[in-house]
Parts: C-alpha cells; sequence; structure tokens
C-alpha cells in the first residue's frame, strides 16, 4: 500500500486522513502533540522527515507556514514523489512549490472546497478544485478525487483564485462580519434571514487565520472586497440622504 503522508494534522488534515485511510498507509505529523488526536483517527504519526518521504504528501498547514514547511522538506522529498497542497489561495503555493521542490517531483495544487463542517454527512457532490503544477500527476488526483465522490474542477492557479476573489473572499468578509456581530436566530425570519444564520454556521469555527490567509494573499480579492465596501457605503449615504429630505419634506 502506497505511504501518504500529511504534514499539519488541524481539522482539515484529520478529515482528509479519515477519508484516506481506507485506500492508503496514512502517517501524520504537525508541530504539536497529536498523538492522541492520530490514534483516535486511527493513524501513525513520523517525524517531519520520514512523512515529506512517502510516496504522496499533502501539506496540510496554513498557507501562512507553507512557504517554511517546503523548505524545511525539500531535501526529504523522494524523486518521482507526488506533493500536494490544500489552500485556500493557489497562485502563490503553486509559486512556492515549484521554486522549493526539486524538479524530480511531480506538483498538483488543490482545493477542496469543503471542510468538517460542510462534509460532515460526507464527501459526495463536494466540489474539489484540481490545478496542474508540474507532471501529469493531476490526472490522477481527479480520478481518485471522482472515486471519493467529490465534484472535481481543473483550471489554472490564475483563475481559480479570480473566482475565489467572489467565492471566498467575498463571502468570508459577509459572514466574518455576521460571526462577529453574533446575528441571531430570530423567530420572525425570512428565508434570506436563514441563508445568512446557516452562512455563520458553516465559517463560524474557521480560523481567523484562514480568513486572513483569503483576504490578503489573493492578489485578487482587495479589489472585489473594496469594491462591496463602497457599494455599502455609497448605499448608506443614499439611502440617509434620502430620509433626509422625506423629513424636510414633511417639515
Amino acid at each position: 500500500m502506497n505511504r501518504f503522508g500529511i504534514i499539519g494534522f488541524g481539522r482539515f488534515g484529520q478529515l482528509a486522513a479519515r477519508h484516506l485511510r481506507d485506500y492508503f498507509d496514512v502517517i501524520v505529523t504537525d508541530a504539536r502533540d497529536i498523538a492522541e488526536d492520530a490514534a483516535r483517527v486511527g493513524v501513525r504519526t513520523a517525524a517531519l522527515a520520514e512523512v515529506a518521504g512517502c510516496d504522496t504528501v499533502m501539506l496540510a498547514v496554513p498557507v501562512q507556514a507553507l512557504e517554511h514547511t517546503l523548505a524545511d522538506i525539500a531535501s526529504h522529498v523522494r524523486p518521482g514523489a507526488l506533493v500536494i497542497d490544500v489552500a485556500s489561495v493557489k497562485m502563490l503555493p503553486a509559486r512556492w512549490m515549484t521554486e522549493a521542490l526539486p524538479a524530480s517531483v511531480d506538483i498538483v495544487a488543490t482545493h477542496p472546497l469543503f471542510g468538517p463542517q460542510s462534509a460532515r454527512r460526507g464527501l459526495a457532490a463536494q466540489p474539489l478544485v484540481i490545478c496542474p503544477v508540474r507532471g501529469e500527476a493531476h490526472h490522477r488526483v481527479a480520478e481518485f478525487g471522482r472515486k471519493l465522490g467529490l465534484k472535481v474542477s481543473v483550471t489554472t492557479p490564475e483563475e481559480h483564485d479570480r473566482e475565489m476573489a467572489y467565492v471566498q473572499a467575498l463571502t468570508h468578509l459577509i459572514g466574518r462580519t455576521l460571526v462577529n456581530i453574533r446575528i441571531p436566530d430570530e423567530e420572525l425570519k425570512t428565508d434570506s434571514y436563514q441563508h445568512l444564520l446557516e452562512l455563520c454556521a458553516l465559517i463560524g469555527d474557521d480560523s481567523e487565520e484562514l480568513f486572513f490567509a483569503i483576504q490578503n494573499l489573493n492578489p485578487f480579492a482587495q479589489e472585489i472586497t473594496q469594491q462591496f465596501i463602497g457599494q455599502a457605503n455609497g448605499l448608506l449615504e443614499r439611502s440617509l440622504k434620502a430620509g433626509n429630505r422625506s423629513v424636510a419634506a414633511e417639515a
């Protein structure tokens, strides 16, 4: 059985291990003590060098730690291995992996558009984005993703980040704001308001680290979020002016 190494055993690393352990000899590592978590999931732990020497290596660390992690594992990745990342942005990770890893290593940048909360009922029809970077292993990754029941899309890192500026950066800005103001589950709610509550539930457990990565490391995000903020402020200003005109007319 091929060895599958997971570097980073947080919430997504554990989710991945649960679904991969039936197909691979899964070995995991993390900077923190993960012995108890690994035992609960049913996979074994090892030192970074051993995990980096697996047939396939998944980098499930926060994107802010990815460049440093690549520097640590570059000398341990074996020729012919496949390295994939699962970051929420793709242009920077694709560049970092290409620059850091030996030419003999296949590279596929991926973005699973799901997490423990959205995949709590299983992986069926959950979206997986695949960006070929080096070699032909993306075909194998896509085939295995479909075997797991995932909805696989293949695109470029640039096109991914352009779309995610709307799909993630804008959505997480709205959702994180609503989470922070703790919008209540009101009895007199509309379907639209229920959708906002569901958005809060989906992203409420996401870390601020993930939010900052989505906003700051996607080169297209700032333009879209600033456009949204500008439009929201403009609507408020026009609303206030309209309200003042109405009061003046009544007087």
